[in-house]
């Protein structure tokens, strides 16, 4: 192959209990990259549509991961990349990490794949500090290994792959309004109580158990944040209500995506899902501010092969 045109999804990271740690992949909505070999050396960006990004690979997500990946081997060509954005800029669902993850799982395949898709993750984090200020694998590990994935550890890192229970969807609702990473964690606190902690501790362990076993209840109960959803909500006008209204209407359970300012639901079953997603967009409107909705089943996959030459 020279050329690879390829689907980058949008994840959902943090699901309430997990900081930094869980994330999901979804399958409705992403972004496509088209990225092709070229004579010279190093790493080009062609094109970008959807967003007002940087060129420059230095300064861009995409090129940053890129050129971490060419940093780790030899190789005796360079490569141009396009970039179709259509995952909003600051959106909570994982913009920046769909083109940090296209970006290195591209290049692979036209490499012949010399790096796993597990081994990636950490050329994708080069670029996810770009965007926040901090290399962190919630939203690039579930784009490039699909459906829920643990991080473990980061030094060494340590991701778990975790298969999706059949009945799960999620429901995003993403504000018209910007909220910066670097925005949403300088709100946070370098210290937690000790009580709040144990109790995340537990919530992160429910919600794991409760995927393995299919314990839709418990994944319920689990998805309770006591030490980052209070501190962000306030960046997101209308979460309160919002949030109650998917509960409301069925959803196992709601919180900030990311960093937000997309709010999301997980629900069993589709006909679950369709009701929250009505009544999560009838609640925000009440804020005046304009919102998309978008209902996903889990992504097994992650990025995948759209068309190649």
């Amino acid at each position: 192959m020279t050329e690879i045109k390829i689907f980058c999804p949008a994840t959902i990271a943090n699901l309430s209990c997990g900081f930094d740690v869980l994330g999901l992949c979804l399958e409705t909505i992403g972004d496509e990259m088209i990225i092709r070999k070229s004579e010279k050396k190093g790493i080009r960006i062609t094109k970008i549509t959807g967003a007002d990004l940087p060129l420059e690979p230095e300064k861009n997500v995409a090129g940053v991961a890129a050129l971490a990946l060419l940093n780790a081997i030899s190789t005796d060509c360079g490569f141009e990349m396009e970039i179709h954005k259509k995952i909003k800029t600051g959106s909570g669902i994982g913009s920046s990490s769909a083109s940090a993850a296209g970006a290195v799982f591209g290049i692979n395949e036209l490499l012949g794949n010399p790096f796993s898709r597990k081994e990636l993750i950490e050329f994708a984090m080069k670029g996810e500090a770009v965007a926040s200020g901090c290399e962190h694998a919630d939203n690039v590990a579930p784009c490039l290994l699909g459906g829920f994935t643990l991080v473990r550890g980061y030094e060494p890192l340590d991701v778990i792959r975790i298969d999706s229970p059949s009945e799960i969807f999620a429901v995003a609702l993403h504000p018209h309004i910007e909220v910066k990473t670097s925005d949403s964690r300088a709100v946070l606190h370098p210290t937690i109580p000790l009580k709040d902690a144990i109790t995340q501790w537990g919530n992160v362990g429910g919600l794991i158990a409760g995927l393995y076993t299919n314990d839709y209840e418990l994944i319920g109960r689990s998805l309770n944040d006591v030490i980052v959803e209070p501190l962000r909500k306030k960046l997101i006008p209308g979460f309160d209500a919002t949030k109650n209204a998917a509960i409301q209407k069925g959803a196992l359970g709601a919180g900030i995506s990311g960093a937000g300012p997309s709010i999301f639901a997980l629900c069993k079953g589709s006909e679950v899902a369709k009701n929250v997603a009505v009544a999560m967009t009838d609640a925000f409107n009440n804020t005046a501010i304009t919102s998309d909705i978008h209902i996903s089943k889990i992504n097994p996959i992650g990025v995948k092969i759209i068309e190649s030459k």
